[in-house]
């Protein structure tokens, strides 16, 4: 079967996940993070994609990016990609590829599933004391690499009330079963939401947004 393209649009959010290749450490000391988060920031405005969410962990990227272009998320992502691992490779006197292919992406419907996505993002990243853009949205820290999204501003009128309502949910942690589904879809390039999204997707872009059920189409019987 035909790899199906990536749904990639602008002005949405997107999760997206770049793993590095036989599960080999994206990191090695605070210097790489350092170079990693740079290169993140200057191409994210060069390539105008928000950043809304981040982890970093010991085999792979998480991110959630909204792209201002329909081929800035693209470009944002190999143009990190190169960078990275050229100054990677040349720190540490290696050679070859870092990362296990090309990255995954979605689409994410704005709302709760864009939280669901951004929680499972940065718990990741935080049960495993891995940098991540969870302090600033606890209002530990502001951090410069992030674009804040519009989202959570429903979670509190003030901020004190979204830092608190986003501790709450990061010491919940992730609902299991809408985890297994975020990671499902990034993998498959399926789009997160609801099923008037996933129609609206498939209008819009001609190409199917949720997986079809196995067997052959329903036959349409007329009268």
């Amino acid at each position: 079967m035909a790899r199906l393209p990536r749904l990639t649009l602008a002005g949405h959010a997107h999760c997206v996940r770049q793993a590095t290749v036989h599960g080999q450490p994206l990191t090695l000391d605070a210097a790489d993070v350092q170079a990693l988060r740079g290169a993140m920031r200057e191409l994210s405005v060069q390539y105008r994609v928000a950043i809304w969410a981040y982890g970093v962990l010991p085999e792979a990227l998480d991110l959630v990016l909204c792209p201002e272009t329909t081929d800035g998320l693209g470009r944002f992502m190999q143009a990190l990609g190169r960078r990275y691992v050229q100054a990677f490779n040349r720190r540490h006197g290696r050679h070859g590829a870092l990362w296990a292919g090309r990255y995954r992406a979605t689409v994410v419907e704005t709302g709760e599933w864009l939280l669901a996505c951004i929680l499972h993002v940065e718990h990741a990243a935080w049960r495993a004391q891995q940098p991540s853009s969870g302090p600033h949205h606890l209002g530990q820290t502001r951090d410069p690499l992030l674009a804040d999204a519009p989202v959570f501003w429903t979670l509190g009128n003030t901020p004190f009330e979204r830092e608190l309502a986003w501790r709450q949910r990061l010491e919940q942690g992730p609902d299991p079963a809408t985890g297994a589904l975020l990671a499902r879809a990034v993998h498959g390039a399926w789009a997160i939401g609801s099923p008037a999204f996933t129609a609206e997707l498939e209008a819009a872009t001609g190409r199917p947004a949720q997986p079809r059920r196995p067997g052959r189409p329903r036959r349409v019987v007329s009268d």
